[in-house]
């Protein structure tokens, strides 16, 4: 793996915390949100990520291979966004605007305090990408003048 890829894995990898965190930031605007059906009720949503083999990317490049012969990863892909499938809140508000003929007002399944867990989560491992890559680019600096001395 060159110095050169680095930046690729990190940038991918920053690519995915940013849709992690915006994805969880939605569930978190609309955590309180009510409706009178639970198919209009808004669901929780997660990113899903995969691993990008180095094997995919060149293909003629062997990678550095890892425990088991596997090739070395070579960054994230977001696979896509899925909706929870967790029961939703169903809440009895006779009075509320939304409320159904029964009286029950639907809450979406977002857990606030999950959320921010993973929101932290999300910008501390974002912080850790940009970190890499700080380094990477500090590595490269050095390089180029060990040839000037």
């Amino acid at each position: 793996m060159s110095l050169g890829n680095i930046f690729d894995i990190a940038g991918s990898g920053m690519t995915a915390q940013s849709l992690r965190l915006n994805t969880t930031a939605s569930n978190i605007a609309n955590a309180e949100t009510a409706s009178s059906s639970t198919d209009t009720t808004y669901r929780a949503r997660k990113p899903v990520f995969s691993a990008i083999q180095q094997s995919m990317l060149n293909p003629d490049q062997q990678g550095f291979g890892v425990q088991g012969g596997e090739d070395a990863g070579a960054g994230v892909r977001v696979e896509g966004i899925v909706e929870s499938d967790a029961e939703l809140q169903m809440r009895y508000e006779p009075n509320h605007p939304a409320a159904n003929e029964d009286g029950y007002v639907f809450y979406p399944n977002v857990n606030v305090v999950e959320e921010m867990a993973d929101m932290m989560s999300s910008s501390r491992s974002f912080q850790m990408n940009v970190d890499i890559m700080n380094t990477a680019k500090s590595m490269m600096q050095r390089i180029l003048t060990l040839g000037q001395q």
